[in-house]
């Protein structure tokens, strides 16, 4: 606990960390809080998980008085994000009671007003945000801090000028903190116009290289299912992650993996907040260990303890593949990423391979039973190439 108390965190707070069991700050709470406490704009470096919530937390906390209007504003690409970010204000603030309103679409905006009525601190997505802000429920003129959480989320979903339009309702005289796993020129664009002399640090990625074993598998389309199931019903493993590139194929993969026997659940945008809601309880509890999941709905979600990543369609853009493997290998713990490639899925493949520095190494595919497959929800076709692509990378 003394490590965290050298960093300037306030007592209220440290008792919260200690009841949480945190024993040493993270890399990226290390370096940030301290300027985050002396009142400076930052930017920072760092992935989901990485221990940041707790970095802007300690000066929102600190300088947040209840009962005195909206003291802090955070921004965050997702619903699930909002979420967990409140939540751990909440755990954070315990002892110091403030009040912590998280605002989002996909429920109804009508119990919003009352709770915005009596609000410390607000979590929210950009177009909920904007709804009060044009109905003129919230009132932002005593917003002392803005974080922009998942800065190149929000701009890569399309939120841009949303968070223009909100930086722009608070006042000038504010502390800016942003954190964002990349740092891109948008982002830098960004900083330059709504920050002030911002601080930049960064955080080694919080996967461990050396704890995360990729592979890939090549197979014919006929079983390419049936190999996932075999690999599922293999390995031991804790909590497992699969993705897919469409809401679509994320049900169909799911259905067909429960009627395996294997215990599985799809999330997505699709669904109802509530569903979602629940359907990330049962599996932060373990009582589903398989969630299929899109990247739109994985965005934000940290999830503990997930010991394997399978890719059954290879993302389209190759910066997706590194936020995918990035939810296994944490903390020192081992995570496996895998990836089933069909005709389908080779020249996603090779982007990924040409655009990040990875290295993956081939499987022989296994002897395994053909699985049957329910066809009532077909995933989207693909047409089939003239010619067989090459493996990629040496064979063991």
């Amino acid at each position: 606990m003394e490590n965290f108390r050298k960093l300037g965190i306030i007592e209220p707070i440290l008792k919260s960390i200690e009841d949480e069991g945190f024993e040493i700050p993270t890399e990226i709470q290390e370096k940030s809080i301290p300027l985050i406490l002396e009142g400076k704009d930052v930017i920072a470096g760092s992935a989901t998980g990485s221990g940041k919530t707790l970095a802007f937390a300690s000066g929102i906390i600190r300088d947040t008085e209840k009962g005195k209007g909206i003291h802090a504003l955070i921004l965050t690409p997702t619903r699930e994000l909002a979420e967990q970010v409140s939540g751990a204000l909440r755990d954070f603030s315990k002892y110091k009671y403030l009040r912590i309103v998280s605002i989002y679409g996909g429920v109804s905006i009508n119990p919003q007003f009352n709770q915005l009525r009596t609000a410390d601190i607000v979590v929210g997505t950009p177009g909920r945000l904007l709804d009060h802000i044009e109905r003129r429920t919230i009132d932002l003129r005593k917003v002392k801090i803005l974080v922009l959480d998942e800065a190149d989320r929000m701009l890569d979903m399309g939120f841009i000028d949303d968070v223009k339009r909100i930086i722009q309702q608070c006042p000038r005289e504010r502390q800016t903190l942003l954190f964002s796993a990349t740092i891109s020129r948008e982002i830098s664009l960004l900083a330059g116009k709504y920050m002030n002399s911002p601080v930049e640090v960064s955080a080694e990625s919080y996967v461990d290289a050396k704890k995360l074993i990729q592979n890939y598998y090549e197979v014919s389309d006929n079983l390419k299912f049936s190999l996932l199931v075999h690999l599922l019903k293999k390995e031991e493993k804790g909590l497992v992650m699969i993705f897919c590139n469409t809401r679509k194929n994320t049900d169909f993969i799911a259905k067909n993996l429960e009627s395996a026997g294997v215990n599985a659940t799809a999330i997505h945008g699709g669904l109802t907040q509530a569903r979602r809601t629940s359907i990330m309880k049962h599996f932060h509890t373990q009582e589903v260990y398989v969630l299929v999941c899109t990247d739109v709905a994985a965005r934000g979600l940290d999830i503990k303890g997930v010991s394997h990543i399978y890719n059954y369609d290879i993302p389209n853009d190759s910066k997706e593949y590194v936020h995918r493997i990035g939810r296994t290998a944490r903390a020192g713990k081992e995570g496996k990423a895998v990836n089933i490639l069909a005709r389908r899925d080779h020249d996603n493949f090779r982007r990924v391979m040409r655009d990040n520095d990875v290295k993956i190494a081939r499987e022989e595919t296994p002897k395994m039973e053909q699985v049957k497959i329910r066809w009532n929800e077909k995933p989207a076709r693909f047409q089939p190439r003239r010619e067989r692509r090459p493996y990629y990378g040496r064979r063991n």
